[in-house]
């Protein structure tokens, strides 16, 4: 069994009840210590979604276009980009973990903004692939991003979302995911790839990986 290390600024960012403003503020002063935080908290999350990524192609990273959404410091970016990933823009609404984020030079664009009903500053159809992982815990990304997340992606690639599988039940925002999902795959939005349940995505609990094919 993995040792788990619950991590007090992880607990306080997600506590329940959290609010978007509140979450958004504490990470001004979380962000200098976020990657040591997560690492020691055993966050597999990046590296365990960066090796699905490269499965989903195949192995053929070149010119593979990625957004990785809710980027945070750039952990995910870097995970891609150990597997062989190269062109990769981040999407993060936080000013602190963006700039942090841009030191580890794995991103091309670097876009500050929020994922929900929001038109974003992209074209349709402009990426392979969008990747969130950890994006998805109370207060943070809602369930009405998965528009957007389909929209600038092409035809045939992948909208790819990793998150504590435990939030599917324990956040009640959450528990509307699945079904949504579903009623995009009716729509003809998108239809599943992969549904992965893995162990030790952080703090010893397990994580989930969705995987869907833009239509």
């Amino acid at each position: 069994m993995p040792v788990v290390n619950y991590n007090n600024n992880i607990r306080t960012s997600q506590r329940p009840g959290i609010s978007l403003e509140e979450s958004q503020d504490f990470y001004k002063t979380w962000a200098e210590t976020y990657d040591q935080d997560t690492t020691n908290s055993n966050y597999n999350g990046p590296a365990a979604t960066a090796n699905l990524v490269l499965k989903l192609f195949e192995g053929k990273t070149d010119g593979v276009r990625i957004l990785d959404v809710a980027a945070g410091t750039g952990m995910s970016g870097e995970a891609l980009q150990k597997v062989g990933f190269r062109s990769m823009d981040a999407l993060e609404p936080s000013e602190d973990m963006l700039l942090l984020a841009k030191e580890k030079n794995v991103y091309g664009r670097l876009i500050q903004d929020f994922l929900g009903t929001n038109r974003l500053d992209i074209v349709d159809g402009e990426y392979d692939a969008t990747v969130m992982v950890g994006g998805m815990v109370e207060g943070h990304v809602g369930c009405d991003c998965l528009e957007e997340l389909i929209r600038v992606v092409k035809p045939g690639g992948f909208v790819v979302i990793c998150m504590r599988e435990v939030n599917l039940r324990k956040v009640p925002e959450y528990r509307k995911l699945e079904p949504r999902m579903k009623t995009l795959q009716n729509e003809g939005c998108w239809e599943p790839v992969s549904r992965v349940v893995f162990s030790n995505y952080c703090e010893g609990e397990e994580g989930i990986i969705f995987v869907y094919r833009v239509c």
